[in-house]
């Protein structure tokens, strides 16, 4: 068979154990026809094949994304962007500017505000001393607080107050206004739809559709924003991801593109399961995934959230906060309720996701799977727990009897790139560092490991990410939790593959298998760790057609 492109004088890493380096490959029909020597794989060159010099540069399958969100990712590019920023001044120039810049825009909404980019918790007044007269609001790193003003507070009806559920709060203040600090999806999704995104954070904040269903030009707004997120991530050369919010909007969305010939990457959407939902809204995720099923789209797995986060003491914690005794927050499912329903989901032949950042809410989880287990029998789910920041010893093993695949993001531990030390490490307390983001403990323990970015948390580039996972250093009296080169590109190729039920069809480079290719500047092995945040993408492939070239 001839090739319709070939990759040349490359340094290709296979991930596959069978033949783990090669010189060369062939792509035929969107699959991987052949990897080899630049011999062999020459001579499968026809008059129209396309051949390009790799020049030495290091190939490998294309990046899978095991845990991102694509379509906010996509809005967010829009938004302002003030991670590193800090003090009043900083922030006004910035949103100053911004305002200049987009004079018509009902909210002025800004990316990546950090705990203590101020010497003292932000309340509306702080941004009413940036911009008085308009709505503006700043989203946390970790995308689980937003800090809003007045002026937004009052145009989405919360001033004084808003009935959420349990879990999500727009904090009071002792005059009984809110003070500007709204914690988690449900509780800032009024100010949220004041910037006309309302319907892409549906599938995060509630898990329903939207009603009315959207007409032909609401629907290309929103294509827009998922084409400008996926040409972000093809230039950081992904070609798969698991998107880890989402409803049959976010999926109907993806599949027009697709007959459009805008799906540039192969996407998994879950049902997104709720506190208050019933067991029977399960039939709606069966639906998704028995509707969307192909090499290119599908659901298949449900996703929910146990906990918050850190910084703002609502992830949930076996022992109290050590800088706020007697608190230790709540599981957003009370541990016997989320047995019962990991336990139908499973029944169901489904796979589970679970947002779980503190101790307790990874015990719960990995309860639940266990329960999961002990009422179907033992069957290939790969169950997943989404960051696992904190973990009691005692649970470390269980993850790996049980084959609960660890789903961790280098970029997130504080001060191992994006995050900074504090208030993070304040929370755990330091008696509990040597506890949390246990990368290498986990998988000498037998965890499967899935490496991802959480964009638009940190940013989807896989080379800061690499950046990030061999050059962390440990904490104070910790270990050293990196786990190597070779193993960090496995969990963010054929160990993401295998973690979404697509190692069957992606991250590894071998005949037959999907042509997802990425080539890397350079030479990664020989790269200096600290500088591979700066190495560039050359070239992504999915399905044997290239989504990007650099320039």
């Amino acid at each position: 068979m001839t090739a319709d492109l070939i990759l040349t004088n490359a340094r290709v890493l296979t991930m596959d154990t069978g033949h783990p380096r090669a010189e060369a490959l062939a792509l035929a029909g969107g699959l991987i026809l052949a990897v080899g020597t630049q011999a062999q794989i020459e001579a499968l060159a026809g008059p129209d094949t396309q051949v390009i010099d790799a020049k030495g540069r290091t190939v490998l399958p294309g990046f899978v994304e095991s845990h991102l969100h694509l379509v906010l990712g996509g809005a967010e590019l829009g938004h302002l962007h003030v991670s590193g920023l800090h003090g009043m001044e900083a922030l006004r120039d910035a949103f100053q500017r911004f305002g200049e810049r987009h004079p018509d825009r009902p909210l002025l909404m800004a990316q990546g505000a950090d705990y203590a980019m101020l010497d003292h918790p932000v309340t509306r007044h702080d941004l009413d001393a940036i911009v008085p007269d308009r709505p503006i609001a700043m989203t946390a790193h970790d995308h689980h607080t937003v800090w809003a003003n007045t002026a937004a507070l009052r145009v989405a009806g919360i001033l004084h107050g808003l009935d959420t559920p349990h879990g999500h709060e727009v904090v009071m203040g002792s005059d009984g206004t809110a003070t500007g600090e709204l914690r988690e999806f449900e509780a800032f999704a009024p100010v949220i739809a004041l910037g006309g995104e309302a319907r892409l954070n549906l599938g995060i904040a509630t898990g329903e559709e939207p009603s009315p269903w959207p007409d032909a030009a609401e629907r290309a707004i929103d294509k827009a924003k998922i084409a400008a997120g996926l040409r972000h991530c093809a230039a950081q050369g992904v070609t798969s991801m698991v998107n880890m919010d989402g409803n049959r909007y976010t999926l109907e969305l993806l599949r027009e593109m697709q007959a459009e010939g805008q799906l540039t990457a192969r996407v998994k959407v879950p049902f997104h399961f709720k506190p208050h939902m019933d067991l029977s809204e399960l039939d709606r995720a069966e639906a998704m995934t028995r509707d969307f099923n192909d090499d290119w789209l599908q659901c298949g797995f449900v996703k929910m959230f146990m906990d918050g986060v850190v910084d703002s003491r609502t992830a949930f914690m076996v022992n109290d906060y050590p800088d706020q005794p007697g608190h230790r927050s709540e599981p957003l499912f009370a541990p016997d309720r989320f047995k019962e329903i990991a336990t139908e989901i499973d029944r169901r032949g489904l796979q589970i996701a679970v947002h779980a950042i503190g101790d307790g809410a990874v015990r719960c989880t990995i309860d639940g799977y266990a329960a999961a287990q002990a009422a179907n029998g033992r069957r290939d789910s790969r169950h997943r727990i989404e960051h696992i920041e904190l973990i009691a010893p005692t649970d470390i093993p269980r993850l790996g009897t049980l084959g609960i695949t660890a789903s961790l993001q280098p970029p997130h531990p504080p001060g191992a790139m994006d995050f900074p030390l504090m208030p993070t490490l304040e929370r755990i307390g330091q008696a509990r560092w040597k506890d949390a983001y246990l990368w290498k403990t986990l998988a000498d323990h037998g965890a499967p490991l899935a490496f991802a970015s959480d964009w638009p948390v940190t940013d989807v580039s896989v080379m800061r990410g690499l950046q990030a996972a061999l050059t962390r250093q440990p904490y104070d009296g910790c270990a050293d939790e990196r786990v190597g080169l070779m193993a960090t590109l496995h969990a963010y190729t054929a160990g993401g593959a295998w973690a979404a039920h697509r190692d069957a069809l992606t991250g590894r480079l071998a005949p037959g298998m999907a042509a997802d290719v990425v080539m890397i500047d350079g030479d990664l092995e020989a790269t200096a760790p600290d500088a591979l945040g700066a190495t560039a993408i050359a070239l992504t492939i999915c399905g044997g057609r290239i989504t990007y070239q650099a320039e």
